[in-house]
């Protein structure tokens, strides 16, 4: 997957920022498997997250924001991501997004980050990617990760689901613990899969 997102994500501009110990991470999970010992359904699974989801490791969240980039690293994972860790998942990067996960005006370009760029469809570059999980959208349909986690209010992961030809998720909200997450609306915001 690294050497993919090297070769094509200077097109799609969908993954933000790759997590450096990445290898090092999947190796553990390959030599705890090779053990005969599996964490759970996701060990050794590489899965990128949307970047207004909180990772404590070298990863910054930044909600694509210029403003947010030398903001101190977060000192605890979100919620979704220790539970993605405990499943034995190895969290490869973070994706790109409409900043703020799109909260910033209304009519803003979905897909759009100060810190990432335009992402574009993997299917017609000059294309919308629909959505603020945009990045997740396209990384996952681009095969640069197996599975990915956005966010919606209202549409975030389902319509780049759409667009990218996945399916997404929007878990019943509250459902799943939105700890870590940078928020629009907390009374309508979740995290769901895109795969």
């Amino acid at each position: 997957y690294i050497e993919r997102i090297e070769q094509i994500d200077d097109q799609l501009r969908s993954v933000i920022e790759l997590n450096p110990d990445a290898r090092a991470i999947a190796e553990e999970m390959d030599r705890e498997r090779s053990a005969g010992h599996s964490r759970g359904p996701l060990h050794g699974i590489p899965v990128m997250v949307k970047d207004n989801i909180d990772s404590a490791d070298k990863m910054k969240t930044a909600a694509g924001s210029l403003a947010l980039v030398d903001a101190p690293t977060p000192r605890e994972d979100s919620f979704v991501v220790q539970q993605l860790r405990s499943a034995g998942a190895v969290l490869l990067g973070k994706t790109n997004l409409s900043e703020w996960a799109n909260i910033r005006s209304r009519h803003s370009s979905s897909g759009w980050s100060g810190r990432g760029g335009q992402t574009n469809n993997p299917y017609a570059l000059d294309r919308n990617p629909c959505g603020s999980s945009s990045g997740s959208g396209v990384a996952v349909s681009a095969s640069l990760c197996a599975v990915a986690v956005g966010t919606e209010t209202d549409g975030s992961v389902l319509c780049p689901s759409s667009c990218c030809g996945l399916v997404g998720i929007k878990p019943t909200v509250g459902l799943v613990g939105r700890t870590g997450i940078i928020p629009i609306s907390h009374s309508q915001d979740t995290a769901g899969p895109m795969a």
